[in-house]
């Protein structure tokens, strides 16, 4: 199977569901940017230095793919993100939470090449939330794919601070 299409040469692409659309509508941005989520979080577990971190980092980057199947997906009867997920994400962030002083100050994004990553990875997060809301006001959008993703930038946070915690 070759890599290029040639289906998408006139700015339309397949959805997961088989309906064509631009390529720049709401969904397709709303899934792609979650798609840089993904590769921020990537990056964070390759330089990121506590294991825990990296192993909560690559189930949340596999949970990625089936937030990106659900917005790439129309007129579905059911979804991939459950609100399972959703309390896994928050399971996530109590344990790290848990082990961590009380914040005192505002944090500066960087401090380690692992928490400069996943401060990238939060702040796309946020703009993916963003994205997903605003396609949310014009099509159907998993509930849960809005809530997991506004979790998951307060996941990516807990995850900096513990990889600052771990340089000090």
């Amino acid at each position: 199977m070759k890599v290029y299409t040639k289906t998408g040469d006139k700015g339309t692409t397949g959805l997961l569901t088989g309906e064509r659309i631009d390529k720049d509508s709401l969904r397709v941005e709303a899934y792609g940017i979650v798609d840089e989520i993904n590769s921020a979080l990537g990056l964070a577990r390759v330089w990121c230095c506590k294991n825990d971190n990296k192993e909560v980092i690559y189930s949340v980057q596999k949970m990625l793919m089936m937030v990106m199947a659900d917005l790439a997906s129309v007129n579905k009867e059911s979804y991939y993100i459950t609100e399972a997920h959703v309390k896994q994400l928050e399971q996530y962030i109590d344990a790290i939470d848990a082990k961590l002083p009380p914040l005192k100050e505002f944090i500066i994004p960087g401090g380690s090449a692992g928490a400069a990553a996943l401060d990238l990875a939060r702040t796309t997060a946020r703009r993916g939330e963003r994205q997903a809301i605003k396609l949310s006001k014009q099509e159907d959008v998993n509930e849960q794919v809005l809530i997991a993703l506004n979790r998951l930038s307060d996941l990516c946070f807990m995850l900096s601070r513990a990889e600052l915690a771990q340089n000090q």
